[in-house]
């Protein structure tokens, strides 16, 4: 089990892969499988079978996890990709930005 720099709400772009270059905010973050789920990208389809009477049936389009090292943070000051660095001020850890010094 890895411990993963990306967390949920967290502003991130793609860095490889068919969705290079989309950004899109961490809806879900596995640790477990060192995979997060990113809003509007890696977008599959699954086909869905109605199983009561009156639920609707079909083609249903969905995120689907993508490897948490092939992901960067963007800093919502400077609005560049960025690694996080870590500051520690009065026994608080804090994620910064690398640029520009922002917290992210």
């Amino acid at each position: 089990m890895a411990k993963l720099n990306i967390k949920k709400d967290d502003q991130v772009v793609v860095l490889s892969g068919k969705n290079k270059g989309k950004r899109g905010k961490v809806l879900k973050a596995e640790p477990a499988t060192g995979k997060v789920i990113v809003e509007g990208v890696n977008i599959v389809s699954r086909h869905k079978k109605p199983r009561r009477s009156g639920e609707p049936g079909g083609i249903i389009k969905k995120e689907a996890p993508i490897y948490a090292c092939k992901v960067m943070h963007v800093c919502p000051k400077c609005d560049k990709p960025t690694r996080a660095a870590f500051k520690v001020e009065n026994g608080k850890k804090a994620r910064v930005c690398k640029h520009c010094g922002a917290e992210i």
